[in-house]
């Protein structure tokens, strides 16, 4: 799938999933603008343009993708992939837990959207891509507030896919299952026994392993790319088969 001569932004690019992202943007062809609270660690190349942005803040939004649109001459690509995680049941995350969550991994997405929609509708190629989650459809355990977020997400995405269509603005978004990523570590950094709690994260997706980045970012830039021109308003999930497949339980050995 090729991005060739297309200009992409990725929220969240500096890092993880996005950072992956990214390097699959460029591979197939694309300039990259990368928003991010510290666009640091966005890959050094000419055809990257990092920019400090915040998903919170509308005028640092609009202000960042100004300038990636400047700096390349349009943007014909959004991949909305800042979030941030929340553990825990309902009654562990406080209401301003909650607030905090859903203004970035939900709101941050419309609000990147918006600000994005003007230079998109002057592409021929207009593509948006969200990063969701399997846990927007699979119950996992004490992740009630990430879940709930995830859930608009995808709802969000099959509603912008509606409006958008008759503009030719295709509307996409990844599910992504558990993925060995930085964000990952500092989750199981917390956990009584980190090694313990890897290995029952790879062991509940049914291929035994976790996700790569790479592997997700390939699902982004195929569902960027012109070559999925009839692909829309689609939820791709990347998650070793965890959410689709239903496994009978090993043997017991006699």
């Amino acid at each position: 799938m090729r991005c060739d001569g297309l200009v992409a932004v990725v929220t969240g690019g500096g890092s993880g999933i996005g950072r992956a992202c990214v390097e699959a943007l460029l591979a197939a062809g694309a300039r990259v603008g990368v928003l991010d609270l510290d666009p640091a660690g966005a890959p050094t190349d000419p055809r990257v343009h990092p920019v400090r942005a915040d998903v919170a803040d509308r005028a640092s939004l609009a202000a960042a993708v100004a300038s990636v649109a400047d700096a390349y001459g349009g943007i014909d690509i959004l991949v909305n992939n800042a979030g941030i995680s929340a553990v825990g049941t309902v009654e562990d995350n406080d209401d301003a837990q909650w607030a905090r969550v859903l203004d970035v991994n939900v709101t941050g997405i419309a609000r990147t959207t918006a600000v994005t929609l003007p230079h998109l509708r002057r592409s021929r190629a207009a593509a948006i891509v969200n990063m969701s989650s399997i846990a927007a459809g699979a119950g996992l355990p004490r992740r009630v507030l990430y879940s709930a977020s995830k859930g608009a997400v995808h709802a969000m995405t099959l509603a912008l896919a509606a409006d958008l269509v008759g503009e030719g603005i295709r509307v996409n978004c990844v599910a992504p299952g558990t993925v060995d990523t930085p964000w990952v570590a500092r989750l199981l950094a917390d956990a009584d026994d980190p090694v313990a709690e890897k290995i029952r994260l790879a062991a509940r997706q049914p291929t035994g392993r976790l996700v790569t980045a790479p592997e997700v970012a390939a699902a982004v830039v195929y569902l960027a790319s012109p070559d999925s021109g009839a692909v829309t308003g689609t939820s791709l999930a990347v998650d070793c088969g965890l959410y689709g497949l239903r496994l009978a339980p090993p043997s017991r050995p006699d």
